[in-house]
This record gives structure tokens, C-alpha cells and sequence, in this order.
């Protein structure tokens, strides 16, 4: 893998809700913060010029609150765009004559996973894939033979090292504080195993519905959007082992042998739900079966985790926007004050969403004669408005051939494997009122190991 700086940035799919959303606002900060100073090239089949590409990407910045400065001028002069069909070579041949003496091009294919082997094939028959670095954007297949199809694809193009599979999660400031607050505090390690931890929550919840999202959405449902990527990371972050040595693939091993140990979910491991109303969502089918909440119930086969539950749940329509993980402590083996101490009482609850938060629980003693207490939270609290935008942190990254916050294939495929028996609506769903905190199922599968812990905003 190099490590050179890329000399360019192309963007395939440069006219897309992506682009619009993420990226050319990711641009402008790398321009602002790093020096970013790349020929910026666009490519799309939209039937549009140079000046209406750039047109696109002011109103991009303007709507994303950017100040009408010298980093979005910058941005703007940077910009290249070459129109046409990514089944035509001869768009590849313009994109060739638009890179000019580029030997380095870091290439972003925001377009479908179905095209990206002819894009790659494409690339490589312009001579665009020479040196090349390469990011693709999840779905990474649709299971774990497709996406191990896939990947052999890239890979016919672009060694392993320099394909960068994009999981803005992993950009997140307060998904990497995980792993900071970890192996950073001594106290943590001692306790932070299957002696001392009852449990884990990891709850990701979201107080709107799919919106206009409903096509997209209901080929994909709860587990695939969020579980399968985003949740399993948060788990990785919270359970791997300490990296060992320096190098960008020292925590991306850790992941994929945690990822291994996660027991593949059976049936009676998961809970699917759907909020009323969501079958009339334009674009939903009629009578869809797709799930809108998802309960699942995790476990690890190593010595460290053995024996420790881990639940995970994500929906839309619930009371609040939050995400966050809470790790219960067990109570000692004796209460020394005989109390009737709440399962809950010790735990450190980490907030990824909206703000950041560590908290940790414990007893303090009520005022007065007896030696009786009450459980309160130490919390620690940041806004973040001023934390890097993942987008930003993760095309810089992969400009400067940094790897570590993407997946790797290997890692991939067993993320797959996890999800892979429960795929293709293998158990049934049920129907939660908008508002609520998902179906009473739920419930049932955490059984005594709850009650769920309801994030509070």
C-alpha cells in the first residue's frame, strides 16, 4: 500500500444526492483545514457542462451553511466534469485527458454496487487505475457470497490495499472515542471482561420515518441499513482486544477477529417490528414485510465475552433521536448495606448521537443516619458542533492512503456471515405504534437480562 498524497479526485455519480449531501461539503473543509489542492474532477451522465457541475456545488455549499469564502472559491476553480455513460469507454478516455500528468487518482464511485466492475474495467482500460486508490460506498453485497463476488472484482483492478470501503460511522469523533477511553484509562481494562460486565446495550433510535426515502428503504429494512454495518462496529469498538503494533491495520485485525467470534444470529435472536403507517410511504410495496425496528441479541465466542449478552436495537419512529451503548457492571456477590440494589445501578453509558457523552453510574449514600443510597450519573458532556465531519476525515484519509476507518474484505464477509442466516424475512414482524419504543416482543428478548434502557434526550 502506498502511502503517497493522491494528485486527484475523481467522483463517479458527481451529480447525485451525495455528492450534494457529503461530499463537495467534505471537499470544502479538506480544502479549508488540510491544503487540499487537487484537480477535482465529476463525472455523471446528466447531460450538463462545466458551469452547471459547479453551479451544483455552490448550491451544495450554500444549503450546508458554508460562508461564501476563500475555501469555497478554491473548491469551485478546482472543479472538472466529464458527462457521459459509464458503459462507454470513450468517457473514460475524456476522464484520462481531464487527469492530465495525474499518476495518483483516488477515484470515489458513488454510484450502485451493480456497476462498479464495469467502472473498475473501464478505469483500468484508460490507464485510469494505474497507482490508483479506490472508494466504494456500502452496500459491500448483499450477502456473504456476493460480497465476497464483489470484492474479487475490485480486486482484479485495485490491490486489497488501496480499495477503501467507506463506513461513515467509523468517521464519527465519538465512535473512535470508544476505543480512546478504552485503552487510554488503565481503571477500564481490569473490568472491561465477561468477570465483571452483566451486559451490553447498544441502542439506535430515530423519532421520524423513512421520509422520502421509501424505495430505497424498503429494499433494505432496519438490518441492513444499520445493524449489519453500523451496529456491528460500535460492537467491535466496544468488545476487540487492544491493537498490537503501529501500523493502519493493527485495529482493523482486532476487528476482523471479533467479527469472527460473533455467533451467527439464529431466529429465536431477533425481533423485527414495523411502525403503522410505514406501507404508505410513497415507494413502499403494498403489504411489505420489511422491518422498520430490529431487536437482536449478540454473543461472542472468546474468553474475554463468553457468556455476555449483547443486545442491539435500531428503529424508526421512536420517541427520541439517540444513539448510544450502555455496559452494565455486575453487582458484587454480596450487598454490604443489604440493599436492594437495581440490576442497572453500575454501568458506563457512552452517547454517540446527537451530542457525545460518557457517563458512569454509581451509588451515593442519601444524607442522614442510615446507610442507604441512591443511584446518580458522573457525566462527562460535549456538543458536536465542532467535531470533523466523518466525510471529511475519511476522503482525507484515503488521500493520504490511511486505511484504518475502512473495512477491509476480509471483515466485511464476516459481517455478512453474522446477519446471513436471519436474511430474507425469516422471522415474522410486528406492528409498534409511532412514538413508541418498538413491539412488545422486544421485551421478551431480553427477558431478565433488561429491562431495555431507554435513552433520554
Amino acid at each position: 500500500m502506498s502511502t503517497a498524497y493522491s494528485d486527484a479526485f475523481v467522483f463517479l455519480g458527481a451529480t447525485g444526492d451525495l455528492a450534494y449531501k457529503q461530499i463537495f461539503p467534505a471537499l470544502r473543509g479538506l480544502i479549508r483545514d488540510e491544503g487540499f489542492n487537487l484537480p477535482i474532477i465529476g463525472v455523471a451522465k446528466a447531460g450538463w457542462n462545466l458551469d452547471q457541475f459547479k453551479a451544483r456545488a455552490k448550491d451544495s455549499l450554500s444549503h450546508h451553511g458554508c460562508p461564501d469564502d476563500e475555501s469555497c472559491a478554491k473548491l469551485i476553480d478546482l472543479l472538472h466534469y466529464v458527462d457521459g455513460d459509464y458503459n462507454d469507454p470513450s468517457t473514460f478516455e475524456q476522464l484520462k485527458k481531464e487527469l492530465g500528468d495525474a499518476q495518483r487518482p483516488l477515484h470515489y464511485l458513488a454510484i450502485p454496487p451493480s456497476l462498479f466492475g464495469v467502472v473498475a474495467e473501464h478505469l483500468a482500460q484508460a490507464s485510469c487505475a494505474n497507482n490508483a486508490r479506490v472508494v466504494v460506498e456500502k452496500p459491500f453485497g448483499r450477502d456473504v457470497e456476493s460480497s465476497h463476488q464483489l470484492g474479487m472484482t475490485l480486486q482484479k483492478y485495485f490491490p486489497e490495499g488501496n480499495i477503501f470501503r467507506i463506513d461513515h460511522y467509523l468517521g464519527k469523533e465519538p465512535v473512535q472515542n470508544i476505543l480512546y477511553t478504552r485503552f487510554a484509562n488503565p481503571m477500564f481494562e481490569p473490568i472491561w471482561n465477561r468477570e465483571h460486565v452483566r451486559s451490553i446495550q447498544i441502542t439506535m433510535a430515530e423519532n421520524f420515518g423513512v421520509q422520502d426515502r421509501g424505495k430505497f428503504y424498503d429494499e433494505v429494512g432496519a438490518l441492513l441499513d444499520v445493524v449489519q454495518n453500523h451496529m456491528l462496529q460500535v460492537v467491535a469498538n466496544l468488545t476487540i482486544d487492544p491493537p498490537t503494533g503501529e501500523d493502519h491495520d493493527s485495529v482493523r485485525n482486532r476487528r476482523s477477529e471479533l467479527m469472527r467470534a460473533i455467533r451467527p444470529l439464529t431466529a429465536e435472536n431477533i425481533v423485527r417490528g414495523q411502525y403503522e403507517g410505514y406501507r404508505s410511504v410513497p415507494g413502499v410495496r403494498p403489504g411489505s414485510p420489511v422491518e422498520t425496528f430490529v431487536a437482536v441479541r449478540f454473543e461472542i465466542d472468546s474468553w474475554r465475552w463468553a457468556g455476555v449478552p449483547i443486545y442491539v436495537r435500531a428503529g424508526k419512529m421512536m420517541p427520541v433521536t439517540c444513539t448510544e451503548a450502555v455496559i452494565e457492571f455486575k453487582r458484587p456477590p454480596r450487598e454490604t448495606f443489604g440493599e436492594l440494589v437495581p440490576n442497572t445501578s453500575a454501568h458506563m453509558r457512552i452517547r454517540l448521537g446527537p451530542d457525545m457523552q460518557i457517563a458512569m453510574g454509581v451509588r451515593v449514600k442519601t444524607p442522614g443516619e442510615r446507610m442507604v443510597g441512591r443511584d446518580v450519573e458522573l457525566e462527562l458532556h460535549r456538543e458536536a458542533v465542532r467535531d470533523m465531519p466523518p466525510y471529511e476525515r475519511l476522503l482525507g484519509d484515503a488521500s493520504r492512503g490511511n486505511n484504518e476507518l475502512f473495512s477491509r474484505q476480509d471483515l466485511v464477509e464476516a459481517q455478512w456471515r453474522v446477519v446471513e442466516p436471519v436474511l430474507g424475512f425469516v422471522t415474522p414482524y410486528y406492528s409498534y405504534a409511532p412514538g413508541s419504543w418498538g413491539p412488545e416482543e422486544a421485551n421478551q428478548l431480553i427477558g431478565n437480562d433488561g429491562p431495555w434502557l431507554d435513552p433520554e434526550v
